[in-house]
């Protein structure tokens, strides 16, 4: 049994999102760490609210980080992990903001009067810091069973994992973070400049033809630098990178599909999990499968 974590799961990977949660709990077991879903744990919000002067956009994460708090003791450790890009952001940006701002906390505090007060003990991390800062480089090299070889990668961060500054998990103009874990397992990384653009957010609600202008730019771009699939971490951005080419596809005759992945689905296959109850190809609009059917 591996040492446990604190993992804070979101609402989309309860659903459309189940190939990014299992293979990001099943490549931390076999890193040697158990994943635990916070208990109680509720939705994070999906978009942090802007005003300065509300605290009722905190409300929710704050009580999350309470939840943390509680936990963490029982199990003595106060890492909170989440892999969803937005989940990541909203979280870590409530602990800034009411460590920041002390009163909006002691309001908090107040109103939630059955829970615990927040004692700001809570170290919140993104999937990708806790394997490059607690885990180690070094280490997921050793789990390694079948390198991705020959396969081309375009790391895509999106907005929401480096900004703003304040709960960055790389250099925001020119990170890396993702591209090191993806030479670790083999792969080879193309020099991708539109990794820390935006994908169109939800827009693809209202404006779904918009954002598959996005689409159509992303995909090409990394088309045009030789790549086989664009790896993410965010459910937002994966849809509309993976669903939106339908659109893309029907407005530009030269247009050309291609796979999104998560990049701990490919952390999965290169420890050698290649399991459909680990991977759900079954959940992408385009399946990675031929692509990477050397490695399955």
């Amino acid at each position: 049994m591996g040492k446990k974590i604190m993992f804070y799961p979101g609402c989309t990977l309860k659903g459309v999102a189940k190939n990014l949660e299992d293979s990001t709990v099943e490549s931390a077991r076999v890193l040697g760490y158990d994943f635990i879903e916070l208990p109680g744990w509720t939705c994070c919000g999906a978009v942090y609210g802007l005003a300065q002067d509300s605290v009722k956009f905190t409300i929710a994460n704050v009580r999350n980080l309470i939840k943390a708090q509680n936990y963490g003791k029982e199990i003595d450790d106060n890492r909170l992990v989440a892999v969803c890009s937005m989940c990541y952001n909203n979280l870590r940006r409530a602990h800034i903001d009411v460590m920041k701002n002390r009163d909006k906390l002691e309001t908090l505090d107040l109103f939630m009067d059955e829970e615990a007060n927040y004692e700001g003990n809570i170290n919140v991390l993104h999937y990708l810091q806790f394997l490059k800062d607690d885990v180690g480089f070094d280490k997921i090299a050793e789990k390694v069973k079948k390198p991705l070889k020959g396969l081309k990668v375009a790391p895509y961060y999106g907005c929401l994992l480096l900004r703003p500054e304040e709960i960055a998990i790389d250099d925001r103009e020119d990170p890396h973070i993702l591209e090191d874990l993806l030479k670790i397992l083999g792969a080879e990384v193309v020099d991708y400049p539109l990794k820390n653009e935006c994908c169109g957010s939800y827009h693809t609600v209202d404006k779904k033809e918009i954002v598959s202008e996005r689409t159509y730019k992303l995909v090409s771009v990394a088309k045009e630098m030789g790549a086989d699939v664009i790896a993410t971490s965010c459910p937002l951005c994966f849809f509309n990178l993976d669903k939106r080419q339908e659109i893309a596809k029907n407005k530009h005759n030269d247009f050309e599909y291609m796979p999104i992945v998560y990049f701990t689905q490919l952390m999965a296959i290169a420890f050698g999990l290649t399991s459909q109850d680990v991977l759900h190809f079954d959940k992408h609009y385009i399946s990675p499968e031929e692509v990477l059917k050397k490695w399955l």
